[in-house]
């Protein structure tokens, strides 16, 4: 079995590439059952966020095309513009590069925190679905390990970077002073939630929180002081903000082109300020066209994301130094599974020699010898059957000039000259 991830990204693919192969909630464990029961992998963890896809296997080369053939299928998109925009990494390359994912180095956002809880949630849901076993539980457990040696390390996290916070600082460059704008939040997840805190501590004026679960929305709204609503209530309140931020995994978009043409008559065209961060995307592109309206996807924040990347970029080549570093530990416990089988096998047949040595000393003493007599012929016997096989070889070894094999036997007994 070998170790492959492979999938796309923001650097690689454009938002509308990445959204048609996103993985929803309930698609992920489908998607989980459907490759471990077709056996295109031994095991697998697929990772699907608004930024990226990527599906971590343990399987054999050859069946490589095969499992990419069926997440085109999967998706209904033409296999050539997939690969067109697909990555594989394997082996080291592989583990070195979920190390980098959940550090955040491989972000849109140097160093975003965020990506390590979504890598835990793919694994946790991996786990369950039992599509993960001895492979890549190490590998995602390691990963979650080098994140935290990164993050204590180094001042990887030290700035407040993230989407979120480039959403609220643009909101802050179209209007100033938030103090006496309203904003809305659709989703309840951990990118809005981020952006509620953002906008609090940036004295926003009011907060309205629209989810699909009322009482998730209640929740969050009261934490910083806003209103909660249903997403059924949005088109009744859209006029009264200025800010829009959503980031919910909707399927269909939540606010349509007719929704904010409504809302922009009634406040009588006051520019309206809207940041999608969802994949697929939760506002209709078309919106854009509309006068008055300034609307940007995640694709859109990465001019602003640049500026605020100047302090985390030497953390970055502190963290790059730990991972190259864990990914020689991790392969090097890789490697060693290699030779578990064979040393199994020696202790079994020590275990056996052992057990008949000692059967035979034992009878000795019930026969009348001195148990001294009967300990010298267990260690005198034991040891030759021991070393037999292993001298035998060493003879021969010599005979033939192998005498790689002769160093090899003096570093593995730890032999040195006296």
């Amino acid at each position: 079995m070998q170790l492959f991830a492979f999938g796309l990204n923001h650097n690689t693919a454009p938002i509308e590439i990445r959204e048609q192969v996103n993985f929803s909630p309930k698609r992920l464990k489908q998607a989980l059952h459907e490759l471990i029961e077709r056996e295109l992998a031994q095991e697998v963890v697929i990772l699907s966020t608004c930024n990226r896809t990527e599906l971590y296997c343990g399987l054999e080369a050859d069946t490589m095309p095969a499992i990419i053939n069926w997440l085109s299928h999967y998706h209904n998109i033409a296999s050539q513009l997939l690969q067109a925009h697909l990555y594989t990494h394997s082996q080291a390359d592989a583990v070195g590069h979920l190390f980098r994912v959940a550090c955040g180095l491989d972000s849109m956002i140097l160093g975003e925190p965020q990506i390590l809880g979504q890598i835990k949630s793919a694994y946790s849901i991996a786990r369950k679905m039992g599509s993960s076993s001895q492979l890549l539980n190490k590998l995602f457990e390691h990963s979650f390990s080098v994140a935290k040696q990164v993050r204590t390390d180094t001042a990887i996290g030290s700035s407040p970077v993230s989407v979120a916070f480039a959403a609220v600082r643009l909101a802050q460059q179209i209007f100033g002073d938030l103090s006496g704008h309203t904003a809305l939040l659709i989703g309840a997840g951990e990118t809005v939630e981020l952006a509620a805190r953002h906008l609090y501590e940036n004295q926003l004026g009011r907060m309205i929180v629209a989810n699909r679960t009322i009482e998730r929305a209640r929740q969050l709204a009261k934490e910083f002081g806003g209103y909660a609503i249903t997403l059924e209530e949005i088109p009744i309140h859209l006029a009264e903000v200025d800010v829009v931020i959503s980031s919910t995994a909707s399927t269909t978009p939540i606010l349509s082109r007719a929704d904010v043409t409504h809302a922009i008559k009634i406040r009588k065209h006051r520019p309206m300020f809207m940041v999608d961060i969802a994949v697929p995307r939760d506002i209709d592109p078309t919106v854009s066209e509309l006068e008055d309206i300034y609307l940007y996807s995640v694709d859109d924040l990465n001019e602003v994301i640049q500026d605020n990347l100047r302090s985390r970029e030497q953390a970055a080549l502190k963290a790059e130094e730990i991972i190259e570093s864990q990914i020689t530990h991790f392969m090097g416990w890789w490697n060693s599974l290699d030779v578990v089988e064979t040393i199994c096998l020696m202790r079994d047949c020590a275990q056996t020699a052992r057990h008949r040595i000692v059967m035979e000393a034992k009878r000795m003493i019930d026969n009348g010898k001195s148990p001294y007599d009967a300990i010298d012929y267990l260690a005198h016997t034991l040891t030759n059957n021991l070393m037999h096989s292993p001298c035998a070889q060493l003879r021969q070894a010599g005979y033939d000039g192998r005498d790689d094999l002769v160093s090899a036997a003096q570093r593995l007994f730890n032999l040195t000259d006296k």
